[in-house]
């Protein structure tokens, strides 16, 4: 996962919604968002080099969202894998500040990330990177995340933001295909505007657009969560080939368990 937007109690009618790109290489398999056989609660997609996943939500309004930080000179060969990190909250029962904490002790183990947890209650933020000493309580609010720090100011992270604060989430009701669309965004920053992460400057340009085309990289999915407060939610996901093609898609209404909706007033 290189870019996602969320949008946490920031709308009555809404309590949950994220609009994210995954970016990865294209001989890595992997399989689209559905729910997992051996918990069918959990809707996420699964990586099926290292069994973990990017994005996921549950039918209790449960949601994990996780980005590698981009820092090559860091990286070492046979840390374990951070997709683990999301998918063990998601099929797990411990509350959000509890795995955030958990994940904060064990996070020097990882190469770089970023990852949200939340249920319709509360939402934390944890990272191992640019000295992150405590998971960060996300308050109501919209975020935007890439492969730096929470907010950060790149250049795609605020095209997509600029254009999904302005989205009128009325019209979540009726389709998510215009948000769909917005993540198809391959516009580059200009030279003067990316960051300077380690990479060439062939590469920080491609990797510079919302939504990423290459032979051999590049955005594997786009995907879409819509929770309503009355309980309606749906995931809804584009998969694309190298030339930015889409190949399938898949939609995954369902009902937030009445248990958890009680949560949704409370924030």
């Amino acid at each position: 996962m290189c870019l996602a937007y969320l949008a946490i109690a920031a709308h009555p009618d809404w309590p949950l919604f994220i609009a994210a790109n995954r970016d990865e290489f294209h001989d890595r398999p992997c399989l689209p968002a559905a729910p997992w056989h051996d918990f069918p609660d959990v809707i996420a997609g699964i990586d099926c080099k290292a069994l973990g996943t990017w994005l996921g939500i549950t039918r209790q309004g449960k949601f994990a969202l996780l980005t590698n930080y981009r820092d090559p000179s860091s990286v070492v060969a046979g840390a374990p894998s951070r997709g683990d990190l999301a998918s063990r909250y998601l099929v797990g029962n411990e509350s959000p500040q509890a795995y955030a904490c958990d994940a904060h002790h064990k996070a020097a183990s990882y190469n770089g990330f970023n990852l949200i947890v939340g249920d319709l209650s509360a939402a934390f933020y944890v990272g191992n990177r640019a000295g992150q000493n405590a998971p960060h309580n996300l308050v109501p609010g919209r975020y935007i995340i890439s492969n730096h720090l929470l907010n950060t100011a790149w250049p795609k992270a605020e095209r997509l933001r600029l254009a999904l604060d302005q989205y009128p989430f009325e019209d979540l009701d009726r389709t998510l295909n215009p948000v769909l669309d917005l993540l198809k965004d391959n516009t580059r920053a200009d030279d003067h505007a990316l960051p300077q992460t380690g990479l060439t400057l062939e590469r920080e340009r491609l990797l510079s657009s919302p939504f990423i085309v290459s032979p051999d990289y590049g955005t594997r999915c786009s995907t879409v969560i819509a929770v309503h407060a009355s309980g309606r939610a749906i995931l809804s996901e584009i998969s694309y080939d190298p030339s930015g093609a889409p190949k399938e898609r898949h939609d995954w209404p369902f009902q937030i368990d009445s248990s958890s909706l009680s949560h949704v007033q409370a924030r």
